[in-house]
Formats: C-alpha cells, structure tokens, sequence
C-alpha cells in the first residue's frame, strides 16, 4: 500500500493565525472592557443609562397672590400647548394620517381659535430644515400656548390630522381687570431644559418674581428597549417644590367697588387718566387701588403705552388738597386763630399775584371761611405767619419729598421747590411742588390717627405653600408723629366743616348717614410745551382726598382725575365725587362700620367658651342680644369664633365648634366675611358667587351635610341692597 505524503497547506494555516489572532484579540478587548468598563474613554455604564434610563420634569407650580380674606387674585391653572406633527414618516396608515397633510386648510382653520394670521401659520406649516427635509413637529410661539380647554375642545372639533396639545400650565387671573398695575402679568419663558415657565414682567409678579417661582422637580427610572418601565427598579423622585404665596392687603369686595365705579365713571368722561386708592385709616393697609386707563392682565390688552402705577410712580401737583398738611403745619405751629380775619382775593409776591380761584375773593373773611372755600390767599397769609423754614419742616415730617417706602417697585419721591421765594407760597397751596397719590395717603393717616402717621403698605405676609408656614408678615409701621393728637382732631372737624358748611367746596361729597371729611383738589396742569399752565375747565387734575367716619375715621379714600370731558352745566367734582360716594358708602356698609345717626349699641365682650357646653353658652350669648351660630351637633365646645377679650355689637354672628354631623344655617344676609369664618371652621365645600350680603344659597337650611358636594352662596352688592334715594344737590361751590 502506497504511503500519502503530507502536504503543507500554506493558506489554511494562514487563516488559522489570521482568525486565531482576531478572536485572541477580540478575547483581549472584551477582557479590557470588562476590566475598566470603558470604551475609547467612554463610560459603558453611563451610555447604558443615558440609553434605558428616563428622566421626567416634574413641573412645579407657581405661588398664588390672593386677597387678605384668601380670595384668589392669581394663580397657574390648567391649560394646553398646541402642536403640529408635519413629517409625512409619523404616518403609518394613510387611511389614518397622523401628519398635516393639508397646511392650507389647517392654517385657515387655526387662525379662527389662536392670535396668529393664516398665512403665519400656513409658514410654520410648510417650514423645512436647510438641508429641505422635514422637521418632525412645529410649534407656533406664544400664540400657540396657553390654549384653554374650551378652545382645546374646538380644535379637536375640527379633526384636523397632525395637531395635537400638551398639557401645560398658565397664569389665570380670574378677575380680569383687577388692580391690574399692581398685580401685573407674566409671561411664558423657555428655560434651558426645555421647559417653559411664568416670569414676572411687571407689578407684584416681577418684584415677588423670586418668592412666586417654584422649583421644578424630576423623576428617573429605567425601560428596556422597548421603553417598558422595568420591573423592581427603583425611581429616584425628586419632588418639585411650589412657590409662595402672596397675601395681600387688598379686599376683594371693595377693590370690585373701585373698579366698578371707576370703569362707569372713566366711560362717561373719557379721562387723560384717574387714579383711586382705599386705605384703612389706622394701619395704613392698601385695601384697594386702582387706575384708568389699565389693562387685563391675561390677555394684555390696554398695555400698549400704559405701564407706569401711577399712584406711585407719577408725580402730580395736587392742588388744594395740599391745604390740608399747610393747615396742620399752622394749628401745631401755633399760627392758627379760626375767626382771626384776612383780606382775600389777592396775596403779593415779589412781583407776582398770588389769586384765588374765583380771582376777586369774598372781601375780608375768617381763615375758617377761607378754609371752607379753599382760598389760596389764605393759605399765602398763614405761611407767613409760621415762617417757610417751619412749613418745609411740617411738610417733610409728612413724608413729602422722600419714598413713603410702600412695597412696590421703582417709587417716586416728588420735589418740594424751595428755590425762589414764590415756591413756598404756591407749595402751600399745591402747585408747583410735586408729589405722588400715596404720599397724600400717607399723609393723611397722621390727620386720622391722632397725628401717628402710618407706612402704606400692599402686602399682608408671604406664606410657604407647602407647609402653610408664615416666611415673612408685613405689620404696620409708624412713620414718625408729625403733629400732636390734639392738632389732628381739630384738623379732622376743619376738614369735616368743608363738606357741611354752606361755603365749603366739599358739599357734592355728602353721603346719607355717615359724616365725610377732606378737601377737594383742583391743580393745574402744566403745559407739555414747557411755558406755564393749561387752561379752560376740562384741562385741570380734579381730586379729592377724604375719610369717614370724620369723628372716628375708618377709611381714607383719595381720587383724581385728571382732563375730564365735562359737559357745559359740570364742575369738575362730580366726576370725583361719582367715584368717591358710592365707593366710600359700600365700603362702610360691607364693613359692618355703623352709620353717625345710629344710636350708640351696648357692646358685649366675649369670654373663653372652649371645653364648656353649646346649649348653655347658646342661651347665655342670646340673652346678651348676641346669635350664636354652632357648628356640629353641639356638647362640648372645640373652637371658637371671635376669641376671648373681643367686643362685640348686639346682634353679631358668634361661631361655636363642636363635634358631630353639621347642619346647615341660614345664611340668608349674611357678610362674606363671616360666609368665609363659616367655612374655614366647619370645613364645608363652599362656593362664593359674587360679592356683598348673601342673597341665596343651593342647599337649604336645616340640611345635614354628608359629603363634599359644594354648596354655592350668592351674595348681592351692598349698592343693590342699599341703593341711596334722593335727588342730586344742584350747583355747589367749585373749588
């Protein structure tokens, strides 16, 4: 048998140390990788995450402002972002189209429900990548966010293929126009992350802008590829932490009574500008403000050329309300005899005449009557009995000149001239030097609280929204004490005689049943030119800076306007005093503050009722003229409402808490203040329709309540409820 000589196959071998040195290789690099984890300097690991794991933005919410009683001003709700899927490749079953396939009819049809124009839209439709490929999705800006679920709804209507929304969230401001320069508006922002947010751009939202945003939260968890959560991993959640809340100074009820009466009163005349602000007397808290013309803060109309709050940041020269501090500055000086007499008419200066505005005077008169008619040369006489260096002192301890300090951004100090010697005389009156609406204000609660003069303030406290936790309180705050109590009583009776007094100027500003004190303002206006003064009856910044009750003052209201459209038989008060009357009477009337004419009510002071019983202490508060309302099934008491040490009118509302099933009250007439007590300690769904005294409610009374249903109250406005009789007063003096 022939032997087979063995044959060496050279490409065999070759192949054999080629694959073997490939697979020794690649043996060597996936023992490398599994080593240091790392390719080409690359994390494995964290490619692997950055593949399966998913993180989401948890959105947080911003921070609420809201009135003193807790009514909501503002607030993010709800709302929707709309998008338009225009990458044919999103469609898979062209029976289905899940793209734009018609951009013309779709941009005819969105521009019926968002602000933007068909042919904008049908652009952002048709819009390609320089390369002149598709993008996948469009969006249409600020135009196209915000969309209501109203308007969601009629989209979808439509069954437009590729439009879709997001869930989104957008500032709500519920009131529409409401202190609008005060509150101000935001505006959606795209953050680096991709996510949008409200920014403050003005008012309370841009100075509070910081302590209103929250922070956004996230949450990481892992899928497979498939994007399938997988089970038993663990999601780290970050949470997202909301913003602060606001509470502000402001009443709702009686910033709806300026808004209301300014908006009637700004129709008629059709003003250059108005301006209305409600203080509290005593604390010097803005319990309303308001200007004309304003804008709603949602939609931003009325914007355009009106950003400046005028009422504390434009300056004015006020008028004769200015005589008001010039007649404190004398009666604490110790230049002030009421029925010491002067001639008035004219008053020299170097050499200028000073006048008064009826230019002839009413021969020698008291400076009490001069007061009452606003007579400028009296004011002239008066400072040069005290001196100039001592009016300018008074005037600056009233805070003219500087920052009141007011919560509110970007205020304006006015200037007191004291250049030539007629600037003292013309400040005394109030032309010339300038100062701001709150400076009056201000002012002014020296005159009503017994010469202690009080900062004016907005702003009640800020609270963390989480945890209910109060960060920061706003108290009221003395501002100095520029004239004795005495002096301030005695100017409150002068100021009350100019509404009284068959001369005074004040007369038109009469309210039936409550006593009125103030001084009417009727300031020039300077010239835009730059020479001089306007002139002719509709070219004047017509005021009126008051309080009621006069003996014992509750509220300060101050308002201007300024180039009203009179009509020929008008003085320019009525304007004023149409928003001043019914504002001051409302106001008075939901704050339960008892007309002068009423006979003084035996008060009743509460005690301690906690841990005692319902019935007994129900009996005792009824024998005392006092109606207690409980809370529960009655027994022992938990809780009450007023607490201990208050005082209170026969005839008031006492809350008493206890256990058990509630049953509902009447609420027939009752205040919204006391609707809110109600519903804070019992815990009811109560919801309030309107504003004033309660006129209906859906449940009635003597219901026990099992669940959560609301229940919803209507209240009516203390004008329908107490709507004045009486005929107008004819004409009246004009200061």
């Amino acid at each position: 048998m022939k032997k087979k000589k063995f044959r060496f196959q050279w490409g065999a071998f070759l192949m054999f140390i080629f694959y073997g040195g490939l697979f020794f290789a690649l043996f060597l690099r996936i023992a490398y990788i599994q080593a240091t984890g790392q390719v080409e300097g690359e994390q494995l690991k964290a490619k692997a995450a950055a593949l399966y794991q998913k993180e989401a933005v948890i959105t947080a919410e911003r921070g609420k402002i809201l009135d003193r009683n807790g009514e909501v001003i503002a607030e993010d709700t709800l709302s929707y972002r709309l998008i338009a899927i225009v990458n044919p490749a999103a469609t898979t079953d062209p029976e289905k189209p899940q793209h734009v396939t018609d951009p013309e009819k779709t941009a005819k049809v969105l521009a019926k429900y968002i602000s933007m124009d068909e042919k904008d839209i049908y652009r952002i439709l048709t819009k390609r990548k320089p390369d002149g490929g598709y993008y996948y999705q469009v969006e249409f800006g600020s135009a196209g966010r915000g969309i209501s679920h109203e308007t969601k709804t009629k989209i979808e209507k439509e069954k437009l293929p590729g439009i879709k929304f997001v869930s989104d969230t957008k500032r709500y401001y519920p009131n529409g126009v409401f202190a609008s320069h005060l509150i101000g508006y935001t505006q959606r922002e795209e953050q680096k992350d991709g996510t949008f947010i409200s920014v403050g751009k003005m008012g309370l939202e841009l100075t509070y802008n910081k302590q209103l945003t929250g922070e956004n939260g996230k949450i990481k968890y892992e899928t497979d590829a498939f994007h399938y959560l997988l089970p038993n991993r663990e999601k780290m959640v970050k949470p997202a932490k909301n913003g602060n809340n606001i509470y502000l100074t402001i009443d709702k009820t009686i910033q709806n009574f300026l808004e209301d009466t300014m908006t009637k009163v700004y129709k008629e005349y059709n003003p250059e500008v108005m301006v209305g602000i409600v203080a509290d007397a005593k604390t010097g808290e803005i319990l309303a403000i308001s200007q004309r013309p304003t804008f709603d803060p949602e939609t931003k109309i009325g914007l355009e050329n009106n950003w400046l709050n005028y009422v504390t940041q434009e300056v004015i020269e006020p008028g004769s309300t200015m005589k008001t501090f010039t007649l404190a500055a004398a009666i604490d000086s110790g230049h002030w005899n009421p029925n010491a007499t002067y001639q008035s008419g004219a008053y020299k200066v170097a050499d200028s005449t000073i006048r008064d505005h009826n230019i002839y005077g009413w021969g020698r008169i008291t400076y009490l009557e001069g007061f009452q008619r606003s007579s400028n040369t009296a004011m002239a006489n008066l400072l040069q009995s005290m001196g100039n260096e001592t009016f300018i002192q008074y005037l600056q301890d009233f805070g003219f000149g500087k920052k009141t300090g007011i919560d509110l951004p970007d205020e304006s100090t006015g200037t007191i001239l004291t250049r030539y010697p007629i600037n003292y005389v013309t400040t005394s009156f109030g032309q010339g030097s300038t100062v701001t609406p709150i400076q009056l204000v201000q002012a002014m609660t020296a005159i009503t609280n017994d010469g202690v003069m009080m900062q004016p303030h907005v702003i009640d406290k800020i609270v963390d929204s989480t945890t209910g936790k109060v960060i920061e309180k706003h108290k009221p705050k003395a501002k100095g004490k520029p004239i004795s109590a005495k002096t301030a009583k005695q100017v409150r009776q002068i100021l009350a005689s100019t509404v009284t007094s068959e001369a005074g100027t004040a007369r038109r500003y009469q309210i039936e049943g409550y006593n009125v004190a103030g001084k009417t303002g009727t300031a020039q206006i300077p010239n835009p030119n730059g020479k001089g003064y306007l002139y002719g009856k509709n070219n004047y910044l017509y005021s009126f800076l008051g309080f009621a009750p006069a003996d014992d003052p509750q509220l300060i209201i101050y308002v201007a306007v300024k180039r009203p459209n009179l009509k020929a038989s008008e003085i320019g008060s009525e304007p004023v005093a149409k928003v001043f009357k019914p504002v001051m009477e409302n106001s008075l009337k939901y704050l339960n503050i008892d007309p002068d004419d009423v006979k003084p009510v035996e008060s009743v002071n509460i005690e301690n009722y906690i841990g005692k019983n319902a019935s007994a202490i129900k009996q005792e508060l009824e024998s005392k003229g006092l109606k207690p309302v409980i809370i529960g099934e009655g027994g022992e008491i938990a809780d009450q409402y007023p607490k201990q040490g208050t005082s209170l009118l026969k005839n008031s509302l006492v809350f008493l808490k206890t256990d058990g099933k509630i049953t509902l009250p009447s609420f027939k007439n009752w205040s919204l203040r006391n609707v809110l007590i109600y519903k804070a300690m019992s815990g009811i769904n109560i919801e309030v329709v309107g504003e004033g005294y309660v006129e209906s409610q859906s449940v009635t009374e003597n219901t026990i309540i099992n669940d959560s249903s609301p229940i919803v109250v209507k209240l009516k406005r203390p004008e329908e409820l107490f709507a004045p009789e009486g005929k107008e007063n004819g004409e009246l003096p004009q200061d």
